[in-house]
């Protein structure tokens, strides 16, 4: 068993305890008019904003900074939904399903991708491959970016196997206590999977799906902060050259965000690409994703799907910051 996921694992079960929120404010601004309120999934997908407050990088291009955390990108696209915050973090998948729901809202950026998602299945239940889940029972959180995750999985591989509902507190249980086969889960609950099942772990690799970590931003903030929110992206740049570089105060301040291990947390940083970035070929991701969700009855099947590039607004990421 990789020593490495074990303290990775035994580490998350403290971070998921967690819901302070972390509130990173230039000294030159404290008006709720001049302040923008975000709200962070804390994880590390979204490495960048922890790193951006601690390391003065929200002071440096001027901008009055509220982060308040949320333990799931489905909570927080409820809060942007609401006008409760600014911009929110969120993935892919639930943000796809939001944007039916709530048109007005506008995707800024594509925060950082991530391709470390893994099908986690046990040994004992005759797994050692893909092709060994056909019809097998996979625990995970249904109509989330683990779920597409293992469906885009069997689909490549032309295999049909029972997906299962657990909700990711459950997942160890789930795996451990032999209720499902196997499990598809993102961090930090995969590690804590791996590390739980020890030996009769069995991690696979399969399907095309790469997890977006987008920025969903309300047509308030957008029409009235727009100076503040080019100001956080350029922020935000300067944390991912930081994380880029695995610049040792930018791992800390993550750690000291998610309560993982700042060791460990290196080689799970290196998975990702930090690169703030708005491309166009997001629109006919996020338009499979909803295709999917449909089929998941996280969108109404009667739903027409909208074109997904009308929701793609990347002008504060070509903007010079103030």
């Amino acid at each position: 068993m990789n020593t490495t996921l074990k303290r990775l694992a035994a580490a998350a079960i403290v971070a998921l305890a967690m819901a302070t929120s972390i509130t990173a404010c230039a000294h030159d601004s404290s008006s709720n008019a001049d302040e923008l309120t975000v709200g962070f999934v804390v994880d590390p997908s979204w490495a960048q904003i922890p790193v951006a407050a601690d390391g003065g990088m929200f002071s440096k291009h001027h901008v009055n900074v509220k982060v308040v955390n949320f333990q799931s990108g489905v909570e927080a696209l409820q809060a942007v939904s609401a006008g409760q915050v600014d911009i929110t973090t969120a993935a892919d998948v639930p943000t796809a399903a939001a944007l039916t729901r709530s048109p007005a809202l506008r995707i800024v950026a594509d925060g950082s991708r991530w391709e470390g998602s893994r099908i986690v299945a046990r040994r004992s239940a005759g797994i050692t491959d893909v092709a060994d889940l056909a019809g097998k029972s996979i625990g995970t959180p249904l109509g989330t970016s683990a779920a597409y995750y293992v469906s885009n999985a069997l689909a490549q591989a032309n295999i049909k196997a029972d997906l299962v509902q657990v909700s990711p507190s459950a997942m160890v249980t789930a795996a451990t206590q032999h209720n499902v086969d196997a499990v598809s889960i993102f961090q930090p609950y995969q590690a804590q999977t791996i590390a739980a099942l020890g030996d009769d772990a069995v991690p696979l690799n399969g399907g095309t799906y790469i997890q977006h970590s987008l920025f969903i931003a309300t047509p308030s903030a957008i029409s009235s902060k727009g100076a503040e929110i080019t100001s956080f992206f350029a922020a935000l740049g300067d944390a991912s050259a930081a994380l880029s570089a695995h610049d040792a105060a930018a791992t800390a301040a993550v750690a000291k965000a998610t309560q993982l291990d700042a060791q460990l947390l290196n080689t799970v940083l290196s998975e990702f690409d930090f690169t703030v970035q708005l491309k166009p070929d997001l629109a006919a991701d996020l338009s499979a994703l909803a295709e999917w969700g449909k089929t998941q009855k996280s969108i109404d099947a009667a739903t027409t799907l909208p074109d997904y590039n009308q929701f793609l607004d990347g002008q504060f990421l070509t903007k010079p910051a103030s």
